[in-house]
């Protein structure tokens, strides 16, 4: 399979992982409170279904997202808040098949793009695969506040090695979020996947250098994790600070996670 194909196959897969946390929640179950602040498990998945909504808009209409973001004037995060209005207040039947369907629509409509054809995005164009690999980004770090919420321990698997890439491709976020000025050096990524294979990433001299599980990598990038809960080691003053900041989507970084609020889980 290409690198498309393979990715949106993963990411089918990882779809899957999470609407397994939610099938077969009873009403209560989807009011259940996560992490994030304000969002049950009910609008967790409110978000996502949006997410990959507008994912397939960009992938198969480039015309009407580009309509549609031309509106958001008060910023992507403000946007998303009130989309989640228009799911939030669905009966837990219709808001599980209303994400399901999307889902499975922004997927369908990203794997039709030629790999070599960028697709609109919410700053700049992206590959279909890299879109593909944050769609992975945003399945895992939701679907680990419903596991959360549930109390539920994730089984990881290789598939999290589009997701490590991610994370390294946008190593930079984290810095821009707080208007600080990156490094001008690339840092080396040396993680491990749940198989024990090895991923690297970067210039093999590099002085900063990040080490670990990629898991505990992807925690700490989407902010579910705090480092001190987590198996990473930093080389070097600039690698030490990006595992105070690091994190893989841009906008305001949030509050993230206290160091010791899921110790139990390393």
């Amino acid at each position: 399979m290409t690198g498309l194909h393979n990715v949106i196959a993963d990411l089918i897969s990882e779809g899957e992982e999470v609407d397994r946390l939610v099938a077969d929640l009873d009403p209560t179950g989807w009011k259940l409170p996560t992490p994030a602040p304000d969002w049950p498990i009910s609008h967790q998945i409110g978000h996502l279904a949006f997410i990959f909504r507008l994912a397939g808009l960009a992938a198969s209409d480039p015309a009407g997202f580009g309509e549609l973001t031309s509106r958001i004037s008060n910023g992507f995060n403000a946007a998303v808040n009130a989309a989640l209005a228009d799911y939030v207040d669905d009966p837990p039947e219709t808001l599980l098949a209303r994400w399901r369907a999307e889902r499975d629509a922004g997927i369908k409509a990203l794997a039709a793009v030629p790999e070599d054809q960028m697709v609109p995005w919410l700053v700049n164009p992206l590959p279909p695969a890299v879109l593909a690999s944050a769609g992975m980004m945003e399945l895992f770090g939701h679907g680990q506040d419903i596991a959360d919420a549930l109390g539920v321990e994730r089984r990881h698997t290789d598939r999290i090695r589009h997701l490590a890439g991610f994370v390294v491709r946008t190593w930079e976020f984290g810095y821009q979020a707080r208007g600080l000025t990156p490094p001008g050096d690339e840092f080396r990524f040396e993680v491990t996947t749940p198989s024990g294979a090895m991923l690297t990433f970067g210039p093999a001299e590099a002085g900063n250098r990040i080490s670990g599980p990629a898991v505990d990598l992807c925690l700490l990038a989407t902010r579910r994790r705090h480092r001190d809960d987590l198996r990473l080691t930093a080389t070097g003053a600039a690698a030490d600070e990006w595992l105070d900041i690091a994190q893989a989507y841009r906008g305001p970084a949030g509050p993230g996670r206290e160091p010791g609020q899921f110790a139990q889980s390393r």
